[in-house]
């Protein structure tokens, strides 16, 4: 009779039959790290027998860390060295950090290029180093769990984390030794977790307030494609605003002023988020200042919490009409809301959510685990442990991608919500006889003027031979890979000369840009349509009168009359004169006049060319 080797669950004796794989929800407050294990997704424990981890580091003086409970238990006691919240500032420069973070506890330095260092008791770090501490950590815990090194890590992000954030999420993982098997939007991991649990189908959204992240994004759900319609967001907008709006008002109730004490800030804060959490399962809660400088209590009311914090949860709503509008889909076909994140546990973001796509909403998967079990659903595919059933994502582009062109106009290659993968290519051309090389500006954004988009990398095309203005066949291929980063060809196809770049900007977009970018797009619609028919009809100017002026150069003696040299002098002059006014029709006009001018110039010059290509040959020959 045969015998079955029987092992613990994820504990194989055959690890080859098992590649051990995880799913990490790196988040504002809090982290979780979780796999599959005996074909169920479940969130791996700490030591302690924690699932959560805080997402805070302390630096100490001699040189070690604390990483998660302990750190964010002593914060209160050594702000300016235990570090929280970083994930906001994954991916932007110092000058956006300071803008944005007047009153941090962090004393921010400058070093290598923009990215900001936090100052601490033991060495300057970049919020890359911080999070890759985080990291680090939910490696260990995960490999002593599985008994096992890993292959590699899902690792999520919020939907509208942008290129520089993404590769500063990548950078990290590196330094904790992860291998990224992908970088997987946090609601695509959500849809991930119902859709495979429940074999959802159909339109549903996902909706996504972490602590200091929020995502609405719109997929399509059927039979294990995930498909993103469309995403929208802030990237500084969570849990953790509610917390520093409520200090505030626990500050100005006990009618005290706190500026330089970043301890006693701290402590009001850690308040305040205990009172949010509470006031989820109570009426009303006790909240209390306790200081050996000031001592207050007071009484919060949920009716009250919910007045303060409204405005914040209004802000909401607009990305999720965005959304709606981009995935063209009204609310009435929303079969499904997922909500996700610690903060959808405040029973008035559950209530507004639910008012405005009029359903009821979805939270009986953990908010807090939901993220982390799709990824780890998704690591298990990636790692080869699940051969048949796949599920195929298809994520999204959150902005527009282009490159910039005579005029300063913008041509959009990759549209935003584009879904990814993809890899969209166009043929450009010569500007001038005899160039060989040609700059080329990537820039990102809904505008059709590049001043008003951002730019993301500029590189040349240079060594092509020399050919007339306009022969030159130059293509431009952008690819964006499956973790939403950029790789930009530009290859002249006659020589096959090729140049190429990785755009790895060092900060990102801030939320604000990103949202007045889809604002501008719409509020601007005509202006920019105009605009760009104004430099169109520039560019075309200064292209004629460049052609015109070579050929005059050339023949013109040759083949004009004085008064015919004198008609398209004057149409010339015409031309500059409302070249530099803000009338693209005139200028289309004056170019139109000057081209009729040129006309009878024009047939000789071919006619002469045509009689030169022919000396020597009769008609039989070109015949045959």
């Amino acid at each position: 009779m045969a015998l079955l080797q029987i092992s613990e669950p994820g504990q194989s004796t055959a690890p080859h039959q098992h590649r051990l794989a995880v799913g990490i929800d790196l988040g504002t407050t809090n982290s979780l790290v979780a796999s599959v294990r005996s074909g169920v997704a479940e969130v791996l424990p700490s030591s302690e027998g924690e699932l959560i981890l805080p997402s805070v580091v302390r630096y100490l003086a001699d040189g070690s860390r604390q990483v998660g409970r302990e750190a964010r238990d002593n914060a209160a006691a050594d702000p300016h060295n235990s570090i929280s919240s970083v994930k906001r500032f994954m991916g932007r420069s110092l000058a956006e950090v300071l803008a944005t973070e007047s009153n941090s506890p962090y004393r921010f330095v400058e070093g290598e290029g923009s990215v900001p260092r936090i100052q601490t008791a033991s060495a300057k770090v970049t919020p890359v180093e911080v999070s890759a501490e985080i990291l680090s950590l939910l490696r260990k815990q995960a490999e002593a769990t599985l008994g096992g090194d890993l292959v590699g890590a899902v690792i999520t992000v919020p939907a509208y984390f942008d290129d520089a954030q993404r590769q500063a999420t990548k950078d990290a993982a590196r330094l904790a030794d992860l291998h990224v098997l992908r970088l997987l939007n946090e609601p695509t991991a959500a849809a991930i977790a119902y859709g495979l649990d429940e074999a959802a189908e159909g339109v549903v959204a996902i909706f996504d307030l972490g602590g200091g992240t929020f995502d609405i994004s719109i997929l399509r759900l059927n039979r294990g494609v995930f498909e993103v319609l469309a995403t929208a967001g802030d990237t500084a907008l969570g849990g953790d605003d509610i917390d520093h709006l409520l200090a505030e008002w626990m500050k100005q109730q006990a009618g005290i002023e706190v500026k330089d004490n970043h301890g006693l800030n701290r402590h009001i804060l850690d308040q305040a988020r205990a009172a949010k959490e509470l006031l989820s399962e109570c009426d009303e809660v006790l909240v209390e200042i306790e200081d050996s400088e000031y001592e207050w209590q007071g009484l919060l009311s949920r009716e009250a919490f919910n007045e303060l914090i409204e405005p914040l949860i209004k802000k909401t709503l607009s990305p999720c009409r965005r959304a709606l509008r981009d995935a063209d889909v009204s609310r009435d076909e929303i079969a499904a809301v997922v909500m996700v994140g610690g903060s959808t546990r405040v029973p008035l973001v559950r209530d507004n959510v639910s008012d405005f796509f009029k359903r009821e909403v979805l939270t009986h998967i953990d908010p807090d685990r939901v993220v982390a079990i799709g990824a780890a659903l998704q690591a298990d595919v990636l790692a080869g442990n699940k051969a048949d059933g796949e599920m195929l994502l298809l994520d999204v582009n959150p902005l527009s991608l282009g490159i910039e062109t005579m005029g300063g106009l913008v041509e959009k290659i990759i549209a935003r919500n584009t879904t990814i993968p993809t890899a969209r290519g166009q043929e450009f051309t010569t500007y001038q006889d005899g160039q060989t090389a040609m700059a080329l500006h990537v820039v990102q954004g809904e505008r059709e003027l590049v001043s008003d988009c951002r730019s993301l990398a500029r590189f040349e095309l240079r060594g092509f031979p020399p050919m007339v203005a306009g022969a030159a066949r130059i293509k431009v291929t952008l690819q964006v890979d499956a973790d939403g980063l950029l790789n930009v060809t530009a290859t002249e196809l006659t020589s096959g000369v090729q140049a190429s770049i990785e755009v790895k900007p060092s900060y990102g977009l801030q939320d604000q840009e990103i949202e007045q970018m889809l604002r501008d797009s719409m509020d601007y619609a005509q202006a920019d349509k105009d605009a760009r028919s104004l430099r169109e009809q520039q560019v075309e100017a200064q292209r004629v009168i460049e052609a015109l002026d070579a050929a005059l150069a050339s023949d013109g003696d040759d083949f004009l009359q004085a008064d015919e040299l004198s008609q398209i002098q004057t149409a010339r002059a015409a031309v500059l004169a409302v070249a530099e006014a803000d009338d693209h029709l005139a200028i289309k006009s004056a170019i139109k006049t000057l081209e009729t001018c040129s006309e009878a110039y024009v047939a000789r010059r071919m006619n002469a060319s045509v009689r030169k290509a022919m000396a020597g040959h009769n008609l039989n020959e070109y015949e045959r």
